[in-house]
This record gives C-alpha cells, structure tokens and sequence, in this order.
C-alpha cells in the first residue's frame, strides 16, 4: 500500500482504514496519506453539498502538495432528513444515533473526486445509499455497541459487519459506497484518467 505506481501514482486522501482497504481491492498500488482539510459544515449547507465539498477539499489539500500525482478524496455523510450525522466518536452518542435511526430511513452519500493538479483534471461522483432501519430496542442497540462499538463510523453501525443485523433493506447501486469508497465509480474514474483495471 505504501508503493507507488511510477505510471499512475495515487495518493488516497485518507487517514481511513476502510477507505484504504476498499481501494486496495483494485489491486492498485497507491499511498494513503491523510489529509487536513476543515470539515466543518458550512451554514446552509446540505448533506450533498457536504459531502461534494469535502472530498474535493481533501483531494485538492494534497494534491496542491504532490501536484503531478493523481489524488482521490472521499467523503461520506450520513443524513436522517437534514440532520448529519457525523461519526459518535463515543457510546453515548452511538446510542443517541441508532435510536434516532431506528425505524427510519438514513441517507448515505458518499461523494469522490479524482484530482490531478498539474493538468487541471477533475473527476467527481457522488453515491447515493438509502438503508432503513429496523426498528431497535434498549436493549438491542446495547448489545450491538458491545459487539461492534462502531464510533468511527457515520451512522453508528458497520453494514459489512454485525451492523447488517439492525438493517431491513439496503438501496444501493454499489455496496462498497456504504463502507466508504464506492469502487465501481472509482474504478470508472481511474479508467477515464488513464489507469487499465479489468
């Protein structure tokens, strides 16, 4: 993970363990450095805008520092109606997540860019996931943070682990967007930017 490809050297801007594990299934070698970008949500703005702001933000930090190198920058956010929700960092803020998210639907948006600085090229998409939530008791969520304390994730819950059991149903056209890194859309980006995948 930490060569890079002197034909298409990638930088993932990312400190995300999920991030980079989802990128490594391409099997392109590339280097994972975070990036310091402010995600502070602006004032009026939507998840969607959000989510586009910031992976642009991300990509564009490193790349101003590595310009003749291709970046990608991720961001998801996790939205029930207009309230983000970002990651709990702690128990007590998972909680108040999966109650507000049981038996309701949560928006996932997972917004990637392609940036490669030296020639101006800017590469974006944005996937949408919608999961609806079973309804969750005390006691459930409880036991489900002391499996799997998911305070690094948006939304409380990791689908690709013990999470999928507080799910009814999952609207995806790639489920790798969910985790963080929609591959299908990236591998089309990196295609378009030059680099041969299967």
């Amino acid at each position: 993970m930490s060569l890079i490809n002197s034909e298409f050297p990638l930088i993932l801007a990312s400190g995300s363990r999920y991030r980079a594990s989802l990128l490594a299934r391409l099997g392109l070698p590339f280097m994972a450095m975070p990036s310091d970008a402010d995600e502070s949500r602006q004032p009026g703005e939507t998840p969607l805008q959000l989510a586009e702001r910031l992976a642009l933000a991300k990509a564009r930090v490193l790349s101003r520092q590595h310009p003749e190198r291709w970046v990608l920058g991720s961001d998801q956010v996790a939205a029930l109606g207009d309230t983000v929700l970002g990651k709990p960092g702690n128990r007590e803020r998972a909680i108040a997540q999966l109650q507000a998210q049981a038996g309701n639907t949560v928006s996932f948006i997972t917004a990637v860019t392609l940036l490669h600085e030296a020639s101006g090229r800017v590469l974006r998409h944005v996937d949408h996931t919608r999961v609806r939530f079973r309804q969750l008791s005390d006691a459930e969520i409880e036991r489900y943070l002391d499996a799997e304390p998911a305070y690094d994730c948006a939304g409380s819950f990791k689908s690709e682990g013990l999470g999928i059991s507080l799910v009814e149903a999952i609207d995806s056209e790639d489920a790798t967007g969910l985790v963080g890194l929609p591959l299908i859309a990236v591998r089309r980006m990196l295609a378009e930017a030059g680099c041969a995948l299967p």
